[in-house]
């Protein structure tokens, strides 16, 4: 599972920057999420725009953002391979001693780059992190002065700590954007292409390649949530998070016993929300009965467990009056 050397070279005076953004059918937001990436304060940049097969229009602007500005790099893809083999594409051609990751409906703070790399430098880290803000499609909330001006505060974990933060659910989150990463730390890591939830599939073994993570709770970077967005409405593709999560149980069962247990309390917020979010009914019952047999098998050893959040130990005690209420009292909530 392990992936990079888990060495932690000294950064370069101005290290170069590989910004690797995957672009599908976002012509109404683009423009605002490539302003606010070229806009930054930090300028050594290797801007990597991954066209997967728009015909929106992105495509056309891809260009003349890569026209208008020499640090941007485009590759269009024939057709739609979705947002794991576009960042693969993005991987083999970036030359950063740094990887940042933004998708192409979101966009970050002028100070993005530079509070981050400033983070891992006085840290020693291998991954920064910062925090985040959800926005609607219709709105637009720039950070105020005061906000920019804002001292961060930081927090450092060990690479194993870091684990045992990111999947009991506290304050690191599975998210490759929000973050920088040195190289290494993705060195021969390829994206599980094909499906959903990429970014999951690659928290344990690029956390596991780290021997410190930084989070710095300066919110630097917008999350664009929509309809169309992946995470936008529920279709059978999302139990591909179970299929993540109970595949990571059965690894570190027998390799990393002492993160069963965050990893079961991740698994175990999955199943609560896909319950939750799951039709009932036809194509979904098959769905709604695992999540259920997973929450019997997990829920009293998580009750437990003094760490694991109290959310998903009030959704323990709620399942205990059976599957239909729990899903009639628990509708439009999330574990």
């Amino acid at each position: 599972m392990n992936i990079g050397t888990g060495v932690t070279s000294p950064l370069g005076e101005n290290p170069l920057v590989t910004v690797v953004m995957p672009v599908f059918n976002v012509a109404p937001y683009f423009e605002r999420c490539i302003g606010s990436v070229v806009g930054q304060t930090y300028s050594n940049l290797q801007i990597v725009l991954v066209d997967d097969g728009s015909d929106d229009g992105s495509s056309d602007l891809c260009d003349e953002w890569a026209s208008r500005d020499s640090r941007i790099e485009v590759t269009h893809l024939p057709q739609n391979m979705g947002q794991a083999h576009a960042r693969n594409v993005a991987l083999r051609a970036a030359r950063g001693e740094l990887y940042a990751f933004v998708d192409s409906d979101d966009y970050v703070v002028p100070h993005f780059i530079a509070t981050l790399l400033q983070v891992l430098r006085n840290t020693d880290a291998d991954i920064a992190e910062c925090a985040w803000k959800e926005t609607q499609a219709s709105q637009f909330t720039p950070p105020t002065p005061a906000q920019a001006g804002r001292p961060p505060r930081v927090t450092v974990f060990s690479g194993d700590e870091a684990i045992i933060d990111s999947f009991y659910q506290r304050t690191l989150t599975c998210s490759l954007c929000r973050r920088l990463y040195r190289a290494h730390v993705l060195a021969g890591y390829k994206f599980h292409e094909g499906k959903i939830f990429e970014d999951l599939a690659a928290e344990y073994p690029t956390l596991s390649a780290c021997r410190r993570v930084a989070y710095v709770d300066g919110t630097l970077y917008y999350y664009l949530h929509h309809t169309t967005s992946t995470m936008g409405a529920f279709t059978s593709k999302r139990t591909v998070v179970i299929d993540v999560l109970e595949q990571l149980e059965h690894d570190v069962a027998s390799q990393h016993p002492s993160h069963l247990g965050a990893v079961r309390s991740r698994l175990l917020s999955a199943y609560f929300n896909i319950l939750m979010l799951c039709p009932g009914s036809g194509e979904y019952r098959a769905i709604v009965e695992r999540c259920w047999q997973g929450i019997c098998r997990l829920r009293w050893g998580c009750l437990c467990d003094s760490n694991v959040r109290v959310k998903n130990k009030a959704a323990i005690l709620a399942s205990v009056f059976g599957c239909r209420i729990f899903r009639i009292i628990s509708t439009g909530k999330r574990v």
